[in-house]
């Protein structure tokens, strides 16, 4: 019986033709992965016929599980089904550029002309509120697909808990992903849950004091290699969609003084309106901590493991993925990170909170674009939500 698979390839294409296909489908990214698979799904699967709608969902769900942004992983596979690892290659460049460049040049545009500017910091304001409900709406939707019972519930509440009391995530995942691989054994999955968090937070606390009663040092300058580590941790560890790389950025970028949670929440907003990957606000944290360079640098972290996952590993990812262990491991660490996020949320309402003068005004405006997120479909939703927050800064700054 021959596979029906096989039946179907891409047609012939040259490198330029297919490059060009995928840098429009980049032109045309607006409205997150949801819309941008949904583009792809449209032209490659039913237009084209580059390859059947079983074999397009199964390649979907290895990717939904692997870390990266989903629909550039995608664009490199099919990319690299038509033209081998060089088709792969250009096909990922095409999608993501036009968001590379238009990111740059907001990058270019805040720095130069938008930050520090006292008249727009009423906009800026009503932005970040309203960046905050996003953040909140996609918590709950990531953890509506992820958190299926109760031991992933308590995963997702011990990784929020550890997070705000400064546990390493490194410990959140390992133990969230092991405990979850161990739930038929309860009291073992408990302890392998619970002991290294616990133990972790304690040798935190203890460092974090002994850091208080030392002489303060300033906050070492970004360079080049620390920009690209962190969009590599941030690519590395997007499980379940891109606003999972928002707290490991965060964490190497906030956290060492080199952007604002202000500047940070604009990225975030920025890239929401942008024909991109949501992971592209990488890039503008990049552009704020280090200029063109700094960019570029998060910018190829970010995206290296998303090349490399499809154009060296898939084959055997797409094996390794079936097996039931690793599965449940994976899903271990996909709640751990939704407890991340949440935490993560948190921690930017405060900072964010810090800088309300008007706080029953912010209430009101983060229920409002929270109301709309919750119940609006739509590529234009994130626009418009962003849209609505500047205004509404706009005409409430004093």
């Amino acid at each position: 019986m021959t596979d029906p698979i096989a039946d179907i390839q891409p047609p012939r294409i040259s490198l330029i033709a297919l490059f060009l296909k995928f840098l429009r489908f980049g032109v045309l990214a607006f409205g997150g992965p949801v819309a941008q698979i949904a583009m792809v799904r449209q032209a490659l699967v039913e237009e084209e016929h580059w390859i059947t709608s079983g074999r397009f969902n199964r390649l979907l769900a290895v990717l939904q599980i692997l870390p990266g942004p989903e629909a550039h992983e995608l664009c490199v596979h099919l990319g690299m089904m038509a033209r081998g690892r060089l088709g792969g290659l250009l096909a990922g460049l095409g999608f993501m550029l036009p968001g590379l460049a238009l990111m740059m040049v907001a990058g270019w545009l805040y720095v130069g002309w938008i930050a520090g500017n006292a008249g727009l910091a009423g906009v800026l304001l009503g932005v970040q509120i309203v960046v905050l409900a996003i953040i909140l709406r996609a918590v709950v939707r990531i953890g509506q697909h992820i958190i299926e019972d109760r031991m992933l519930a308590v995963i997702a509440m011990v990784a929020l808990v550890s997070t705000l009391v400064d546990v390493p995530f490194w410990v959140i995942l390992i133990a969230g992903g092991v405990a979850y691989a161990l739930a038929d054994r309860p009291v073992i999955a408990a302890l392998v849950l619970i002991v290294p968090v616990v133990g972790a937070g304690m040798i935190g606390h203890f460092a974090g004091e002994a850091e208080t009663a030392a002489p303060m040092v300033a906050a070492a300058p970004a360079t080049v290699a620390m920009l690209f580590i962190a969009g590599l941790k941030g690519g590395l560890l997007t499980f379940g969609g891109a606003y999972t790389a928002i707290p490991y950025v965060r964490a190497d970028t906030v956290g060492r003084g080199w952007i604002s949670d202000s500047a940070f929440l604009d990225g975030i907003a920025l890239a929401g309106i942008l024909p991109a990957p949501l992971v592209i606000f990488a890039t503008f944290v990049g552009y704020v901590a280090g200029g063109p360079v700094g960019a570029l640098a998060v910018t190829a972290g970010m995206f290296l493991p998303a090349f490399a996952f499809s154009m060296i590993f898939f084959e055997r990812l797409e094996a390794v993925v079936e097996n039931p262990a690793l599965h449940r491991m994976l899903t271990g660490v996909a709640a751990a990170v939704v407890g991340v996020i949440a935490a993560t949320f948190v921690q930017l309402a405060q900072a964010t909170g810090a800088r309300v003068d008007k706080p029953v005004f912010a209430i009101l405006l983060f229920m409002a674009a929270l109301a709309v997120a919750w119940r609006v479909k739509g590529t234009w939703v994130t626009p418009a939500i962003v849209a609505g927050g500047a205004l509404a800064g706009w005409l409430i700054a004093p």
